[in-house]
């Protein structure tokens, strides 16, 4: 599957251009990693790019095909939607939550047969959750949620995850576990995935491609490592940064290191030497 987003443009009613001239494309088995600011536009792109919120401009591509040209039932079969997690109010058990992403394969009136119940079992087993069988999710963690939803979107059968934040509000461990179980579900499965992340380290360990949305309406689009770089970063969240790799047990690893804030009038081009002996500094402290 490939999936597109061509010039595109969106502004609620009366108001300017939250976002200028979207361009991304991604092919199966990719990752593409959102990254930008708070309120810079992250999860609004999610709505548009999904058809939830209209494009003042530009459109939403499947297969070479307009997004408005698909029935629903039809795009919902190829594409699995995972929102940022919040506690369930409803007493659903873990496997009737999962469930729900057969909504799309079902008939208005048809009841989830014995292979939908097996598919849901199945997908839980996938993310690592089949401990929470028979729970109830307003009774789970946040991380064990998480896990949850994207086992829901999976049992879609799609040819594309799209989460917002994944792995917002969790700790160490469960950041990396949702994380991990994206890249494996992709690398294993040739599912492809667009991600709205706060972490850039998260990013560039699994993304093939990124798109960063700067507070000024530009954005940069490409393989994560030409984008997800110290300048673009600078610019997007106005934070001086650094970025090294270094290896562990023979398998490389990349942190990004915010060093101070910046002052927004500073020219960032001057910045970066400025900054050159301050790098030099801290890559031999490392």
């Amino acid at each position: 599957m490939r999936f597109e987003v061509r010039g595109a443009s969106f502004g609620y009613k009366g108001g300017k251009n939250i976002l200028n001239n979207i361009s991304f494309d991604l092919n199966k088995g990719e990752i593409l990693s959102i990254l930008g600011s708070n309120g810079v536009g992250k999860t609004t792109l999610v709505k548009c790019t999904l058809g939830f919120l209209p494009w003042r401009k530009g459109a939403t591509y499947i297969d070479e095909i307009e997004w408005s040209k698909w029935k629903n039932q039809d795009i919902w079969k190829k594409i699995g939607y995972v929102p940022q997690a919040k506690r369930s109010a409803f007493s659903y058990t873990t496997e009737e939550m999962v469930l729900l992403g057969r909504n799309a394969h079902l008939g208005l009136l048809s009841q989830p047969s014995k292979e939908d119940m097996y598919l849901a079992e199945s997908c839980l087993e996938k993310v690592g959750m089949s401990r929470l069988k028979g729970k109830l999710c307003n009774e789970i963690s946040g991380g064990e949620l998480q896990m949850v939803l994207i086992a829901r979107a999976l049992a879609t059968n799609p040819e594309l995850l799209i989460l917002d934040e994944p792995e917002s509000n969790l700790d160490f461990k469960n950041q990396l576990i949702v994380i991990n179980t994206i890249k494996d579900i992709c690398d294993n499965e040739g599912i492809s995935s667009i991600i709205n992340t706060h972490y850039p380290e998260h990013a560039i360990a699994i993304s093939d491609k990124a798109l960063v949305l700067n507070r000024d309406g530009s954005n940069h689009f490409g393989t994560a490592k030409e984008v997800i770089t110290e300048k673009n970063l600078r610019k997007a969240f106005d934070v001086d940064v650094r970025i090294r790799s270094f290896e562990i047990d023979g398998k490389m690893h990349t942190c990004v290191l915010p060093i101070g804030i910046l002052n927004n009038d500073m020219n960032l081009e001057v910045l970066d030497g400025q900054l050159f002996e301050d790098a030099v500094a801290v890559d031999n402290a490392c």
